[in-house]
């Protein structure tokens, strides 16, 4: 297993308003196991505000959990310091949702892959030179090569950070929100520029809320609702069940309620379109774990019988 997490919890502390006002709590990562096996591709999906970024940033260290465990490749990867982590950080990348503002304006495209070799790789000037270009070909940016960040379009902004990330032909790569912001078409091409070009036997945790990219590029989802996983799927073979996760993955002319998550027992139990006053006090004092329902099919939810029938 490349990432093996478990029981991950994160909680944020937000100062109040104003200087007398308390400050409070919010939870945006609770209980949450996820791993990732050698070439599978897992992408976290939900709306926003629902724990995805948080969870995979957990996974890479850029954030450390208040409780639960990280394995990556079989090294416990949580609580250790960077300068422990700094020898095998290059074998997992991290591709950031902001392209432009992760590119160095006074540098080119070939720059930028050529000293990320240089650094993280070790690599010497020419041989970090041949890469980045090999790079650059494969990702349709070779005429691009002297251009300065400000010169690119969206699509070849976001391509470049690719280039950065698969020349060190990475274990893991983390994606997240990686066509945010591009019309559909561009979002398509950077996906397979992504998914296309990953190492063989790498993984890939993709962060996303456009359900039409989870079923085209990821072999599972993990639907995540108020900082849970209400329901784990296998793309490849089965159907949401979850009410939440029937209604995000449904075509856009079904529209997810804008109800308030409920703070107790089942979060989406106040948008739910099963519930009923029979069922109100039971999704009321909890929310289940997920319950299998097939290999690689789980589901949270009391009731998903109802859902699925």
């Amino acid at each position: 297993m490349i990432c093996e997490a478990r029981d991950l919890h994160k909680t944020f502390v937000q100062a109040g308003t104003f200087p007398w006002s308390p400050r409070r709590e919010v939870p945006a990562v609770r209980g949450v196991d996820l791993t990732v096996a050698p070439g599978e591709v897992v992408a976290l999906v939900g709306q926003s505000g629902s724990g995805k970024t948080t969870l995979a940033r957990m996974v890479l260290g850029l954030e450390e959990p208040d409780q639960g465990t990280i394995d990556l490749e079989g090294v416990r990867w949580h609580g250790l310091s960077e300068r422990a982590r700094q020898p095998r950080r290059v074998r997992y990348q991290y591709v950031p949702q902001d392209a432009l503002s992760a590119l160095d304006p006074q540098q080119t495209v070939l720059e930028h892959v050529e000293e990320t070799l240089r650094v993280l790789v070790g690599c010497d000037r020419h041989d970090a030179r041949a890469r980045a270009m090999a790079m650059l070909e494969r990702l349709g940016l070779p005429a691009r090569a002297n251009s300065l960040p400000r010169q690119l379009s969206g699509g070849e902004q976001r391509r470049v950070t690719l280039a950065r990330v698969l020349a060190l032909e990475p274990r893991l790569v983390v994606a997240d929100e990686p066509t945010s912001g591009l019309e559909p078409d561009r979002r398509q091409a950077v996906l397979r520029d992504l998914v296309g070009n990953l190492p063989e036997s790498a993984g890939c945790i993709l962060v996303t809320h456009e359900m039409a990219a989870a079923r085209a590029w990821a072999h599972r989802a993990l639907v995540m609702l108020g900082g849970r996983v209400i329901e784990e799927v296998d793309l490849r073979r089965d159907e949401p069940t979850h009410p939440y996760a029937k209604l995000l993955f449904a075509p856009w002319d079904h529209d997810v309620p804008d109800a308030p998550l409920a703070t107790s027992g089942c979060p989406w139990r106040h948008g739910c379109p099963l519930m009923d006053d029979a069922l109100a006090d039971t999704c009321a004092r909890g929310l289940p774990a997920l319950t299998p329902l097939s290999p690689g099919h789980g589901v949270a939810c009391h009731f998903h019988h109802r859902s699925s029938s």
